[in-house]
């Protein structure tokens, strides 16, 4: 069975331009990476789970915030590996310097016989649209080809 994740494509409007939230994930295999390293707070769920409830859920673990609002779905997308991702648009503000993320233990160098911990994401940031287009990890730009249908609709 192909993996599911849910998320929340966090978005406001700065002079009516829309700016998007990512995160960047953190440990040191992503630690010098940028360009399509981004992503829409989001997790694995079981299929079993509501979408929203676990996307809202995996938003509060990976940035220690809590959002609430008008959920709005997006068509989900499904990325090269398979994994299925369902995402929820939701209109806000906060700030990217606020987010604590919780954090996952691996070995560190590997082969070293050390564990280490690491925060699962070490940043966030807002983005107009077509910055976030070369940040956020390939498989998830058409996410926000459908944020931007969605928000050029509400004008």
């Amino acid at each position: 069975m192909a993996r599911t994740s849910a998320g929340v494509l966090l978005y406001r409007r700065r002079d009516g331009v829309p700016e998007v939230f990512l995160v960047h994930p953190g440990g040191p295999f992503w630690a010098k990476k940028d360009e399509g390293a981004w992503s829409i707070p989001k997790g694995e769920f079981d299929p079993s789970e509501d979408a929203l409830t676990a996307a809202k859920r995996e938003f509060e673990e990976e940035t220690g915030l809590v959002v609430e609002g008008e959920f709005r779905p997006l068509k989900p997308i499904r990325q090269a590996g398979g994994k299925l991702v369902h995402a929820f648009a939701l209109e806000g503000d906060l700030d990217p310097k606020a987010i604590h993320s919780n954090t996952f233990e691996m070995e560190w160098p590997p082969r070293s016989g050390r564990r280490q911990a690491f925060p699962e994401v070490d940043r966030a940031a807002w983005f107009p649209l077509d910055v976030a287009r070369e940040k956020i990890h390939k498989g998830q730009v058409g996410l926000l080809d459908a944020l931007e249908r969605m928000v050029a609709g509400d004008l």
